[in-house]
């Protein structure tokens, strides 16, 4: 099967480690497109909940097949959230074509793109990290209970439905949280002369204008591989939304789970050495910046150059 080609695929909160994350149908998706460019927009592995009880053979493969794109030497930028923040100490860390940074400025197209998770934004997040923390267990418990129910729905013969969004669309405090971020996002953004600002954090993939006093910026936002099963893509000069659930072609695609599960933990990291060529001295090709923005995308797009 003929690969998808995508300029730049930006993927967030997809939470490896979690019971509500879907890890086949992002290793489907995966391996459906061929990008020139990837970006891990925050909460790629979920620290916060993290236990090794539950580690999947598909949460591993989704892990192999990254780094089997940075072995290909690939562009790939993961910008930490705030549930892999641990991540954000190593600022500037350069392992082959992958890099570590806080935020990316791009210029795409002759236009200014500002691209970071998006917590920073969170009032929770900055004054009340345990209510934050204790609100996220309460996520994963309802993602639980959500698949079990929707297993029970779709043995009855009936759709599925997402419990979470139920609760998020019914409360107006969670309604409001959602419009206040993207307001403050864009607010700032424009007031940079940024044409687009795209962000993960909330969960709610989305495009829109939006009018500023600072002038008109565009608002985009990956979504999620808990509920939405979203990324964001840059193709043929246009940003677009991908939908998983909405992609008849990634759901042919055949995951070997039992090939995987066959392997130890010792096993697996032994193939990813292999896959990075990891020698005594890889040290060689670590290099460390102190600088935020990206200032060289490495030829990944002649549209794309450095901010």
């Amino acid at each position: 099967m003929a690969k998808r080609e995508v300029d730049i695929v930006v993927l967030s909160d997809i939470h490896l480690g979690t019971y509500g994350c879907h890890a086949t149908e992002l290793l489907q998706y995966l391996k459906s497109i061929k990008p020139k460019a990837v970006v891990l927009n925050g909460d790629i592995i979920d620290v916060w909940q993290f236990s090794k009880r539950y580690w999947p053979a598909t949460h591993m493969m989704v892990v192999k097949h990254l780094i089997g794109l940075i072995a290909k030497d690939v562009p790939v930028y993961y910008i930490p959230g705030n549930h892999d923040e641990m991540l954000r100490r190593f600022k500037g860390f350069r392992l082959g074509s992958l890099k570590i940074t806080n935020k990316l400025s791009l210029k795409i197209d002759n236009a200014r793109v500002w691209i970071f998770h998006g917590d920073v934004f969170d009032v929770v997040m900055q004054h009340s990290r345990w209510l934050a923390k204790l609100g996220a267990i309460g996520y994963d418990s309802l993602i639980l209970i959500n698949r079990m129910v929707n297993w029970v729905s779709l043995k009855m013969g009936r759709g599925k439905i997402s419990l979470s969004k139920k609760v998020k669309n019914s409360v107006k405090g969670a309604v409001k949280f959602i419009n206040s971020f993207e307001d403050t996002v864009c607010d700032i953004a424009a007031e940079n002369s940024y044409d687009y600002v795209i962000c993960g954090h909330i969960h709610h993939p989305e495009i829109k204008g939006v009018d500023t006093k600072h002038g008109h910026v565009t608002y985009m936002n990956s979504g999620d591989w808990i509920e939405n099963l979203t990324a964001l893509e840059y193709r043929d000069t246009k940003w677009s939304i991908y939908n998983y659930n909405e992609d008849p072609v990634a759901k042919t695609i055949d995951i070997n789970k039992k090939k995987a599960g066959k392997e130890t933990a010792k096993d697996m990291m032994a193939s990813l050495m292999l896959e990075m060529n990891m020698k005594p001295d890889i040290a060689k090709g670590m290099v460390q910046q102190d600088d935020d923005d990206i200032d060289d995308m490495g030829g990944v797009n002649e549209a794309i150059e450095a901010a």
